[in-house]
């Protein structure tokens, strides 16, 4: 097993950032991709216009490669906000805009994984207030999903990166999974996996994956330290991911890390050019 047996995708995101959003695509495909996941790409706006969204996806049809994963709107992504739909008042009432438009747009590409993140917890407003906030929207997260035929995501990010974030263990991640499988009766909640954040987290990462890995919906990972490219750090990322694989985990490894000072193509020279190509 190794790199070259697993199902890898490219975060456009956080790599190739250095083109229009538009180019990156079909600069993935160039470097031999076929399948690409995003954060949600209009920070500003839960519901951009029409054309702007037709724009992106003949973007991804027009290169040839597959949109596997999708945040919902998130807020200032990157940049201050890990996400919009705990926090009361606006922000909540944006990530319920979103909701629609970005499901809709995930099945339009036949995109099957839609991440929410939980967000920040607000100062002054009651933790109670925002976990029940959250789990309303989460719900309805979990419907729209549904109705796409997608499952919903939920992420644990790591607390020296985003101190204010509550989900920053993999129970608590788990935790929140639960919940929101308990209060819809779907089932289609499930954990993502980031291996950077976890070890980030100091979590030991074969325990996790022995314990996890049948609730885990996606995985994304990067090096520690510095999250940059395999082998610029020390996390045993090839023994992991074929734990993940022994294990049972079959889906996406989606590659969500900081090129470093090199243009984004240059990024992947630890992964043979044979084994990018999605199978």
């Amino acid at each position: 097993m190794g790199f070259a047996d697993q199902r890898f995708n490219v975060n456009l995101s956080i790599l190739f950032t250095e083109l229009p959003l538009l180019e990156r695509p079909a600069a993935a495909a160039a470097a031999g991709f076929t399948a690409v996941e995003l954060w949600w790409p209009w920070v500003d706006s839960p519901t951009p216009e029409q054309s702007e969204l037709d724009a992106l996806k003949k973007a991804i049809e027009d290169a040839g490669v597959r949109l596997t994963g999708l945040n919902f709107y998130a807020g200032q992504l990157p940049g201050p906000d890990r996400g919009a739909l705990s926090l009361p008042g606006e922000e909540s009432e944006r990530f319920r805009a979103n909701i629609d438009v970005a499901a809709d747009f995930a099945r339009s590409l036949g995109c099957t994984a839609l991440n929410a993140l939980y967000g920040n917890r607000v100062e002054g407003v009651d933790t109670a207030e925002q976990d029940a906030l959250a789990l309303e929207n989460l719900v309805l997260a979990a419907r729209a999903a549904d109705r796409v035929g997608a499952i919903l995501l939920i992420e644990t990010l790591n607390q020296p990166e985003s101190p204010l974030y509550p989900l920053v263990s993999a129970p608590a991640g788990i935790a929140v999974v639960d919940k929101v499988n308990e209060a819809t009766g779907l089932g289609n909640a499930k954990f993502l996996m980031d291996l950077y954040h976890l070890s980030m987290n100091g979590e030991d990462l074969q325990q996790v994956i022995a314990a996890y890995a049948d609730r885990t919906g996606h995985v994304q990972i990067a090096d520690n330290p510095g999250r940059g490219a395999p082998g610029t750090g020390t996390l045993p990322l090839e023994e992991l991911l074929d734990q993940l694989a022994k294990a049972g985990y079959e889906g996406f490894v989606g590659l969500e890390y900081k090129p470093g000072d090199r243009p984004s193509a240059e990024a992947f020279d630890w992964l043979p050019a044979a084994a990018r190509a999605a199978r």
